[in-house]
């Protein structure tokens, strides 16, 4: 498949189409669990009433921009959840985001929202680097804590807010939320599938300039920090450390080096004041030779982001809450990709992607076609990052997207938005990642 060519994909919508076949001509030809097969299933049976609603998880968020926003609308939503106290420094911003929780208590002073007893879990929504403070009265209050990523700009206050982590009893997670991700979690077990990988590719192109319109120059400086080195990680910090911890967890392996590249390539925005890059390009180095070649823009949006994992069977596209394989002529047959739902990549390309859909069988059961059930694009990687922090407090477990993990995410990502700023390469020393 060609760059053109991933590009050039079919609507989201379209990509659950496929050819019906009988459920019980599959037999056992479905040998691994959740594959989408497009069968035709039997007619769906009365629905039962819904459960009664158990305990939430009471929830407080702090920082209340895009991203807290944003959570405060899923734990309204979540059946796990509920929000019951909001805080910002920033007045305007506490009473836009009351309307998504009017029942939840307003604060501008995020220690007396800690000090509430009403509030058992805590989500830190706030600029990257004002993180480590209120993480580590968070943990010290006894709330269970979400910690959104990166943990911080500087290695010394991430690694504080780790350690801080790893030693709470309370559950502890980081907003590597791809990890958490049903649809990942389920792509990644068809790594084997490939064989033989010979590169990994990523990117994240959004046309926005980061630069948000302020009242007066005080809060342009609050609400435009990631324009500023000190106190964001740039592209790679904020945005692509997501994506290279999608293709460390799925290599399972730690990257060994980044050479990285960056620089204004938006002439308007040269003499706006801002000092971080709005492209980038890695060369992120993993055992065995092999490489992840990535890149990201803020100055045009073509193509979106995806990450493709190449070997020599098959390619692994990922892309959001959707995921699909492309199989090489070569390929061994192994049964139930024939039964699985199909789609033409792109109308100029011969590539034909199997549809990898997680929970499948759940649809299926549930009396849902194939071809004409929707995704349920509510529930969003952030959605499902909510609900596996609420679920590892009530089972008293760490989130899958603990404190080591976050950790980890937070040092390449830094030291890959490093590289940018230099434009050399780093060598990922086994003492950075030491908690």
């Amino acid at each position: 498949m060609t760059e053109f060519d991933l590009m050039q994909q079919l609507p989201r919508r379209e990509v659950l189409k496929g050819a019906a076949v009988s459920l019980a001509s599959l037999g056992s030809a479905l040998a691994m669990e959740g594959v989408l097969a497009a069968a035709k299933p039997a007619p769906a049976a009365k629905p039962a009433a819904p459960a009664a609603k158990g305990p939430t998880l009471p929830c407080g968020v702090i920082g209340l921009g895009l991203q807290g926003r944003e959570l405060v609308g899923i734990l309204g939503r979540h059946p796990m959840t509920e929000c019951v106290a909001l805080c910002d420094t920033y007045e305007p911003y506490v009473k836009r985001t009351a309307t998504d929780a009017p029942k939840a208590a307003t604060y501008s002073d995020y220690r007396q929202l800690l000090a509430s007893p009403a509030v058992k879990a805590v989500f830190v929504a706030t600029p990257s680097h004002q993180h480590k403070q209120i993480v580590l009265d968070a943990i010290q209050a006894g709330k269970h804590v979400y910690c959104e990523a990166p943990l911080a700009v500087s290695m010394e206050e991430a690694k504080a807010i780790a350690l801080a982590g790893k030693a709470s009893k309370q559950a502890f997670a980081v907003g590597v939320q791809y990890r958490a991700n049903p649809e990942h979690q389920h792509a990644r077990k068809f790594m084997s599938a490939l064989s033989h990988l010979a590169e990994v590719r990523g990117q994240w192109h959004k046309k926005t300039s980061w630069r948000r319109a302020a009242p007066n120059p005080q809060r342009a400086e609050q609400l435009n920090w990631r324009l500023n080195r000190a106190t964001s990680s740039g592209l790679m910090g904020e945005i692509g450390m997501h994506q290279v911890d999608i293709a460390s967890w799925f290599l399972n392996a730690r990257p060994l080096s980044v050479t990285g590249f960056g620089g204004i390539m938006n002439s308007d925005w040269a003499n706006d004041g801002r000092d971080v890059p709005d492209t980038v390009q890695c060369i992120v180095e993993y055992p065995k030779n092999l490489r992840l070649n990535y890149d990201a823009t803020l100055v045009n949006s073509f193509g979106g982001s995806y990450e493709a994992f190449y070997g020599a069977y098959a390619a692994l596209l990922t892309q959001d809450l959707r995921a699909w394989m492309m199989k090489e002529v070569d390929s061994p047959l192994l049964g139930w990709e024939v039964y699985a739902g199909k789609v033409k990549m792109a109308e100029t390309s011969p590539d034909i992607g199997i549809v990898l859909i997680a929970n499948a069988t759940k649809i299926l059961n549930a009396g849902g076609e194939p071809g004409k059930t929707a995704l349920d694009t509510t529930k969003t990687p952030l959605y499902w990052a909510v609900e596996e922090f609420a679920t590892a407090v009530k089972e008293n477990r760490q989130p899958v997207n603990g404190a080591a993990v976050g950790y980890e995410a937070t040092v390449v990502g830094n030291k890959c938005n490093e590289a940018t700023l230099s434009n050399s390469k780093i060598v990922f020393e086994k003492t950075m990642f030491d908690l």
